[in-house]
């Protein structure tokens, strides 16, 4: 997918990162924010802390019931991420690892996960002491290596986590060779790539052939340390559907105002993404001219990064 910069910069001022599609800024700021939802009007959409919605009649509601089932402010939140992320869906959810446990409900006992082997510490944790106390049959791969990928897909394989740039070495994974490999394999298999390092200012998994991508809201999503939160994005109904019954089901939703609060951060997403690339981009460089550092690990100058 071809991205045009939003703004005049050198040429290589983002050499290894393509920016995001040439409205991204505008949609962060405008979907799902529209005044006229509002009788008020308003351009900045209200915090809905009502827990329970009035109803035209018994089973007849005006698109709300119950804050967990569904909440103004966080379909605010959801509709914004999923044009971010070019997905029809997107869920809030109360926080990344709630997000990997929705998702990995999606399972039943003796279905298979094929986990990256570099992953954030709280993913490994729940898949290595938690989904295999359930049934679940976890393995792990270096997904940076088709050949092993393939290796430990399975006839039970469900789904196949992908972190990249990997938390904490920053391993680079092609998302478009891994979801054609795993789906060639079987196409019923779903692909998660957790988005969290790159945001959907950087990278977008679904263009790439992924099912799902979620992230860590806590951190670039929002972007300023006051909220914890999770988001998934999908543009397949069916998976849609399961997942926003597992939202509901199992209570993982976040707060009215912490959904505010990463829609608000949303709205500066590609102004923080910017100053962090340019940041880290001197960073690297100037440790790769330092004859004391062996090596220097930035996915900015890996050149994969190029296809994403």
């Amino acid at each position: 997918m071809d991205r045009k910069h939003e703004h005049d910069e050198p040429a290589d001022a983002f050499a290894g990162f393509r920016t995001a599609f040439k409205s991204f800024a505008t949609e962060a700021i405008h979907v799902g924010q529209e005044p006229e939802q509002w009788k008020s009007m308003a351009v900045v959409p209200p915090i809905s802390l009502s827990t329970t919605f009035k109803q035209h009649g018994p089973g007849n509601h005006a698109g709300f019931e119950y804050s967990r089932s569904g909440n103004p402010t966080r379909q605010c939140l959801e509709k914004a991420v999923a044009a971010l992320d070019g997905a029809k869906y997107s869920l809030a959810l109360a926080s990344g690892l709630a997000a990997t446990v929705t998702i990995t409900h999606m399972l039943k006992a003796g279905d298979g996960i094929v986990c990256m082997d570099d992953v954030y510490g709280g993913t490994n944790r729940y898949f290595q002491r938690i989904a295999t106390e359930l049934g679940l049959q976890v393995s792990f791969a270096d997904c940076t290596k088709p050949e092993l990928l393939k290796a430990e897909l399975k006839a039970n394989t469900r789904l196949v986590w992908i972190e990249t740039p990997t938390n904490p070495t920053m391993k680079v994974v092609d998302i478009q060779a891994c979801s054609d490999l795993i789906h060639e394999h079987n196409k019923d298999i779903v692909v998660v790539v957790d988005n969290t390092f790159m945001s959907a200012y950087f990278q977008r998994p679904l263009a790439c052939g992924a099912d799902i991508c979620m992230y860590s809201a806590t951190k670039y999503m929002n972007g300023h340390s006051d909220v914890v939160m999770g988001l998934v994005s999908t543009n397949r109904e069916d998976l849609n559907e399961r997942l926003k019954f597992l939202q509901n089901a199992l209570g993982c939703v976040p707060s009215p105002f912490d959904c505010f609060l990463v829609n608000r951060g949303l709205k500066t997403l590609h102004l923080r993404m910017d100053r962090h690339f340019k940041n880290a981009m001197a960073s690297a460089k100037f440790l790769e001219a330092d004859p004391r550092v062996e090596r220097v690990i930035f996915p900015g100058i890996h050149l994969l990064y190029l296809k994403h």
